[in-house]
């Protein structure tokens, strides 16, 4: 028995946790029965669904990142590593998940993951041979799940996030906003966000175009690809690179995830990693854009976001009347004001933006 296991997550108020304790006994208990947990903190605050356990097991330390997800999530995250990924020849590439566990209530479902460490991309002075190792197995799942034969059960069980997505969002966030009915105060926001959702349903056939010719096949997504979610690991064969949080994974044009991906870097940086994924999906046959075009198509996903980010405020006011949902739709109008071009100038900004 490991001395503490009932001590995991104590006072969280997590659910489910009977049923990871007794998992996470089969899992790490040693040959001789004997560890004690050492530590554990969550591992995303103030959110706190993911955690770093620490046991003493047989005198050695061993560690493991624990998960919570709602079992629609946690079965794309089970489909990445044990199907999808190894159906292009990528098993390993994500996370080892030593362990799954639901929760008695069927709300929840508990992921046990081998701890990578902190080997998370660094973005303020990356090293160039960690962003290479990075950009080309980004670039070998793009490639290689273009056109596979199943793109069909990805969009299932994932989502569509090609301009599906811009479209969907931008008519969803327009939909809640009008059934809000806001105090005279709060109008003059409301109105704004409007005025920016209905000039992004105007400019849907533009950017559809723009994507269809210049965008690329379709191709598996990681779907939230900041560097926090990439980690490149020193091994006895040199660095290797996985992606953990498959959470958003789904279908699209490869723009979405390295529009996320550049955006992460300071953008005296972003034009050399650019030229390191040019390089990388060559081989497929794959020619980018130009740095305009690219720079509408990376425009066009992170606008999609900020149409899904309004969404759930404008739920939350009209269904429960939560003022937390005003002050998050002023900090999403500030998203709008501050959007800048991946990679061109400032100064070429209107040359991007279809009319």
């Amino acid at each position: 028995m490991i001395e503490g296991l009932d001590n995991v997550l104590e006072n969280s108020g997590q659910p489910g946790l009977v049923e990871l304790r007794g998992l996470l006994q089969q899992l790490i208990d040693g040959s001789d029965g004997v560890g004690r947990l050492i530590d554990q903190h969550p591992l995303q605050p103030p959110v706190c669904s993911v955690f770093r356990l620490c046991f003493a097991i047989d005198g050695q330390t061993r560690s493991v990142v624990v998960k919570r997800l709602k079992p629609e999530t946690a079965r794309r995250n089970e489909l990445v590593g044990q199907r999808w990924l190894p159906a292009i020849g990528l098993r390993g590439s994500c996370a080892p998940l030593l362990g799954r566990v639901a929760a008695r209530s069927g709300g929840c479902v508990w992921h046990v993951y081998e701890d990578l460490g902190s080997w998370e991309l660094a973005t303020r002075e990356p090293d160039r041979e960690q962003v290479r190792v990075a950009v080309e197995l980004i670039a070998q799942i793009h490639t290689r799940f273009a056109r596979h034969a199943l793109m069909g059960e990805v969009r299932l069980h994932g989502g569509d996030l090609g301009i599906h997505f811009f479209e969907s969002n931008v008519r969803d966030a327009i939909t809640a906003l009008q059934a809000w009915q806001p105090s005279r105060a709060q109008c003059a926001l409301v109105d704004r966000l409007l005025e920016r959702l209905h000039t992004l349903r105007a400019e849907l056939p533009c950017r559809a175009q723009a994507l269809a010719e210049l965008g690329g096949p379709e191709t598996l997504l990681h779907g939230d690809l900041w560097a926090i979610n990439v980690f490149v690991i020193p091994t006895a064969q040199g660095l290797q690179a996985r992606l953990i949080d498959w959470d958003r994974a789904g279908v699209g044009p490869a723009s979405y995830d390295l529009s996320t991906f550049l955006m992460r870097f300071p953008k005296c940086e972003r034009l050399w990693i650019l030229d390191l994924y040019r390089a990388a999906v060559a081989p497929a046959g794959w020619l980018l854009p130009d740095a305009c075009d690219l720079d509408l198509m990376f425009e066009t996903a992170e606008l999609a976001r900020f149409a899904n980010r309004i969404i759930w405020p404008a739920i939350a006011l009209v269904q429960d009347r939560a003022e937390w949902g005003f002050d998050e739709l002023a900090e999403i109008e500030n998203w709008f004001g501050n959007l800048k071009p991946v990679l061109a100038d400032e100064n070429k900004r209107a040359q991007e933006v279809p009319h």
